[in-house]
């Protein structure tokens, strides 16, 4: 499965994990949660980036499962979405060049117009160089931004939170984990989980539970 299409979601029913897999998978047992009369509150993450997910439940579990669709993609097996009807303008369409104001400096516009390739692509190629330059850094960045997303949504007030918080944007995963000890099973695994991510190059947490 192609996971750059197919992302993971987690829920949540208060402290307790009740759900985690595909969206279609998780939709099902959430409604299921739903329907069964629980008066918990329901919150989805997408399990990697702590992005909160809103998907209107009401409705028959054929009407929730046709609402998913606009908000995630089709899984594996599925037809793809019907290409949309887009008149596409002028330029490159297969490098997916896009147009876009950039300010600079006049001794900025000087290098770039005496690059033999020219502005565009003189920019194009300081941008790949800084990508790639950058790419562990904004992983640990990514991931610990995730770790907080989630923590701050569901332990925003419990004990501990904010040395938790300047624990993990320390990379001190040892008094994280500490720290949040005394949190619910369930969303003190998660946070640990995503901690881990960000961890840079081969370290690893034994300690972590």
């Amino acid at each position: 499965m192609n996971t750059d299409t197919q992302p993971t979601w987690i829920a949540f029913a208060d402290t307790k994990r009740i759900a985690f897999g595909r969206p279609r998978d998780v939709a099902r047992t959430v409604k299921s949660f739903i329907d069964s009369e629980s008066q918990d509150s329901i919150l989805i993450f997408d399990a990697v980036t702590s992005h909160p997910v809103e998907l209107d439940f009401r409705g028959s579990m054929s009407v929730v499962l046709d609402r998913l669709l606009a908000i995630a993609p089709p899984e594996e097996g599925q037809a793809p979405y019907p290409p949309l009807n887009v008149r596409r303008s002028a330029g490159r369409p297969k490098l997916g060049v896009t147009a876009r104001e950039v300010t600079l400096l006049p001794r900025h516009w000087d290098w770039l117009a005496s690059q033999p390739s020219g502005a565009s692509v003189a920019l194009r190629k300081l941008v790949e160089h800084a990508m790639r330059a950058n790419k562990e850094d904004d992983r640990v960045r990514q991931a610990r931004e995730a770790a907080y997303r989630f923590m701050h949504a569901m332990a925003g007030n419990e004990p501990g939170f904010e040395e938790a918080t300047r624990a993990l944007f320390a990379g001190d995963y040892d008094r994280l984990s500490q720290t949040v000890a005394s949190w619910s099973t369930d969303v003190r695994e998660h946070a640990i989980d995503l901690a881990k991510a960000s961890v840079v190059g081969k370290q690893e947490l034994e300690h972590a539970p």
